[in-house]
């Protein structure tokens, strides 16, 4: 067994609007593709051409798309049979981005696609985020990093325009 040290920075922005009004800017501004149809056409694809223009055309303007909405405050709000705490995990990220990192860190591929994490709290609605350098960082990879980087500028100003 193999145990590899992995430092993480993390973003968090808090915004004073309302848990809703982030999530639906959020929501707005990334793809929402059918998966399952998604990756039917991307298996029939003949071409890396035509597999990169489906899917180009489930990104969002932001170059990004959802994977996976996850309510974790659910179980707690039956728990307390109360309407919060508001906890939502969007899993987001771009097959494309994802396959440059691949392609020089494997383990890249147990970071994206990548988590934004939004939920409510008394100063307001934070938004929460693990810089993909952080943990590209380590492997030693320079092309890696930069696309991590990238990355990371995308979802960070993804949070930036959600917040406000």
């Amino acid at each position: 067994m193999q145990v590899r040290k992995v430092e993480i920075e993390r973003v968090s922005i808090i915004s004073s609007r309302s848990f809703e009004e982030v999530k639906a800017a959020l929501n707005g501004a990334i793809g929402h593709p059918d998966l399952v149809q998604l990756g039917r056409e991307i298996k029939s694809t003949q071409t890396y051409s035509d597999l990169e223009s489906k899917i180009k055309c489930s990104l969002g303007r932001t170059d990004l798309m959802l994977f996976m909405e996850l309510d974790e405050g659910e179980v707690i709000r039956k728990e307390n049979n109360s309407t919060s705490p508001k906890i939502e995990r969007f899993i987001v990220g771009n097959p494309l981005i994802m396959k440059e990192m691949v392609k020089y860190v494997p383990d890249a591929g147990t970071y994206a696609p990548v988590t934004i994490l939004l939920d409510e709290r008394q100063d307001g609605v934070h938004l929460t985020y693990d810089r993909m350098a952080s943990l590209i960082a380590s492997y030693g990879s320079p092309e890696a990093l930069e696309v991590a980087k990238d990355l990371d500028l995308k979802v960070e100003n993804l949070l930036r325009e959600c917040a406000t």
